[in-house]
């Protein structure tokens, strides 16, 4: 496929039946590493300069970028995807802002925590999804330690606005919930070292999404803070801990992203190599190569890389998962699910529903839409992939969320192809990706 089109001018793609995919791709860098690595570098020690490599250049990075820039904290831009950030001691130099969040959740959970403690008014909004996000639990665990929020809408919810913190004397605990969203324990953990004290963090319930806080606590570690933790129930941050610039810092490519690539190298046949990610990565959903071994994909790993080459027995097989570990790259278990033989059961994602849109219904509505049984429960998914005759040429509605549609490009790979509707909302976390795609599909 070499059509050569204006994809994101386009109210949908129409992606013709392909029955190869092949070559190799560098992977974007990760949009959770990204966003992550840039607010560490705007704590660290006034002055410390980190270059910043490989950054994401997405929707959820800029809006990371333009905060910072609001907050006075000193950011060029180096070469298309480096940057040097100038560290401010973990002290912004404005103190009353208005902050246009998007929709990038990885940007309003840690900024709300750090802007709580920065002795300031700041006004937090987003798009309309934003504003349905829940972000309840954060401000619910901060306000336990003196935080002021006033909200704007609906409690719970964007948009609000936090004033200077009432903190208490001493050492200080707090209590979150884990069962919505490990980026609320990711923003706490980030935000802790400001406080100068003993701060210790007890996660009530079930923590999920725990790659996503090895992340977080990996790149702690690369700015000088050590975490002590009791398994996942809590953690604790030292009097005195304070972030360091490591000088240079490489993102690594996106694991999510990875997904799309290396279903499509099963489903196509490959090659199809991915680098940016691989044995040595930190990102939780390089586990979804694992996923799609037990799948019956032929999958090969280096430090660096991962490399599908088709299925052993000729198709891939249903499998039941807990989702848990790899939450946003099951969604491409879900699509990779229509060609398997048998059905396949997703479970523990009950975070798709609170994610860029309430994906598990989203993922069931499109799903059923190319033919697909499929069973909606709580916190899983079944499909049950169409018969031979029984695929539809579908459009796929796509709700504003990127995962979306990288997900059902999969489905070009079928006998009738598919349409995306609003392919632009790919620009989220990979404005590319469908010019990538028609360059390995045949």
């Amino acid at each position: 496929m070499t059509e050569n089109v204006e994809r994101y001018k386009l109210e949908h793609i129409t992606l013709p039946p392909a029955t190869a995919a092949r070559g190799d791709i560098k992977l974007p860098g990760s949009k959770s590493i990204s966003n992550r690595v840039l607010l560490l570098a705007a704590l660290s020690k006034k002055g410390e300069v980190t270059r910043v490599r490989d950054v994401l250049d997405s929707d959820d990075t800029r809006v990371m970028l333009d905060a910072l820039n609001v907050l006075g904290v000193q950011v060029k831009q180096i070469a298309e995807h480096d940057y040097d950030v100038t560290g401010t001691g973990g002290d912004f130099p404005n103190k009353n802002a208005d902050l246009f969040m998007g929709n990038a959740g990885t940007a309003i959970r840690p900024l709300t925590a750090v802007l709580a403690l920065q002795k300031g008014t700041y006004h937090l909004h987003g798009v309309p999804r934003m504003h349905e996000r829940p972000i309840g639990d954060l401000i619910d665990a901060l306000q336990q330690i003196g935080v002021q929020v006033e909200y704007k809408g609906h409690a719970g919810y964007p948009p609000f606005v936090l004033s200077p913190a009432q903190l208490p004397d001493g050492d200080l605990s707090l209590s979150i919930k884990g069962n919505v969203s490990s980026q609320f324990l990711t923003a706490v953990l980030m935000a802790a070292p400001l406080l100068n004290r003993r701060v210790t963090i007890h996660v009530v319930g079930e923590l999920i999404s725990k790659p996503y806080i090895e992340i977080t606590l990996n790149l702690m570690a690369r700015f000088g803070v050590q975490v002590t933790r009791d398994g996942w129930s809590s953690f604790t941050i030292e009097a005195g801990a304070a972030y360091g610039s490591p000088k240079d810092i490489y993102v690594e490519g996106d694991a999510s992203s990875a997904s799309y690539f290396l279903a499509l190298g099963a489903l196509g046949g490959g090659p199809l190599r991915v680098t940016g990610v691989g044995l040595s990565s930190i990102q939780g959903d390089v586990k979804f190569a694992n996923a799609l071994q037990l799948m019956g994909a032929n999958v090969m790993m280096g430090e660096n890389w991962i490399e599908v080459r088709g299925i052993e027995n000729g198709q891939l097989r249903g499998i039941e998962l807990d989702c848990n570990h790899i939450p946003d790259a099951a969604m491409t278990l879900a699509t990779a699910a229509l060609f398997a033989q048998g059905t396949t059961k997703l479970t523990n994602i009950a975070s798709w529903r609170v994610k860029e849109t309430d994906r598990l219904s989203a993922m069931a509505t499109e799903l059923r839409k190319v033919g697909a049984t499929v069973e909606e429960g709580a916190d899983y998914i079944v499909i049950t992939p169409p018969a031979a005759d029984g695929w539809r040429h579908a459009h796929i509605d796509t709700y504003d969320d990127h995962r979306m549609a990288m997900c059902f490009s999969l489905v070009a790979l079928s006998a009738v192809g598919v349409t995306i509707n609003d392919p632009k909302c790919v620009g989220k976390t990979f404005p590319t990706y469908f010019e990538v795609l028609s360059g390995l599909l045949s």
